[in-house]
């Protein structure tokens, strides 16, 4: 039976990646700091620190020693955060990017490392069109407002995300691994439940997107059908950005 990472799993995205990933047969290893409420037979809950470095370690040996050798990995956890660039705190940059850019980079290296020894894995990373588009346009807003209600680090950090994606994969290519990322656009969750009817007319679609189609993408980066895809950033975005 494949043995699946999920990091974040506690969250709309995560569950939804989680519920998706048992349904198809794999064993769920699921990293959040707070317990998941929904774990079944084949779904453990590992408590870590992804951007712990020693934490992550220590957790993926506890996988293997109880579950298996990891065969995939799928790193969904991550913080929002809001505001312009020219008032961005040191603190605050520090604070995503820690959880961002470090809780994907550990568990990419030290799983990634595995897989390579393996010669079998496949990985997929969660960014965002933030990491794309330079923030969400919106109109009814005048400039000053925009900026305020930017997400300029939370952009940063998955365009971060995007770029270790590409460099992975080419990085594991050889070793027979494959690496890509999902990159969701407006996406119906408890976080984003406040996001005003302007934002949902601009999707060319005409609505958010739901996190189970997220972990459908995810599902098949993971599946050998798309054994010939590596380095791709999936956009489930509506078509609210297209590149």
């Amino acid at each position: 039976m494949n043995v699946v990472v999920v990091t974040g799993a506690g969250g709309a995205i995560g569950r939804a990646v989680c519920k998706q990933l048992l349904a198809e047969g794999y064993q769920v290893a699921a990293l959040d700091l707070a317990e998941p409420q929904e774990l079944s037979a084949n779904m453990r809950y590992f408590p870590c620190d992804v951007a712990s470095r020693s934490a992550v370690r220590d957790v993926v040996e506890d996988i293997e020693d109880h579950l298996g050798p990891i065969t995939a990995l799928v790193n969904v956890a991550g913080v929002l955060s809001t505001g312009s660039a020219l008032d961005l705190k040191v603190s605050e940059f520090e604070r995503v990017m820690r959880v961002n850019v470090l809780g994907t980079l550990i568990p990419c290296q030290l799983i990634g490392q595995l897989m390579a020894e393996r010669k079998r894995g496949s990985i997929v990373n969660i960014g965002s069109v933030v990491g794309k588009n330079g923030g969400n346009a919106r109109p009814w807003l005048d400039v000053s407002e925009q900026a305020r209600a930017g997400s300029v680090v939370y952009g940063m950090s998955k365009s971060a995300v995007h770029t270790l994606t590409l460099f992975l994969a080419k990085e594991l290519a050889r070793a027979g691994v494959r690496v890509n990322a999902v990159a969701p656009g407006p996406i119906a969750t408890q976080m984003t439940d406040a996001f005003p009817d302007n934002l949902r007319a601009l999707i060319p679609l005409g609505r958010m997107g739901r996190a189970s189609e997220v972990a459908a993408a995810v599902s098949f980066m993971l599946s050998d059908k798309a054994g010939f895809i590596s380095g791709e950033i999936l956009d489930v975005n509506g078509a609210l950005w297209c590149d």
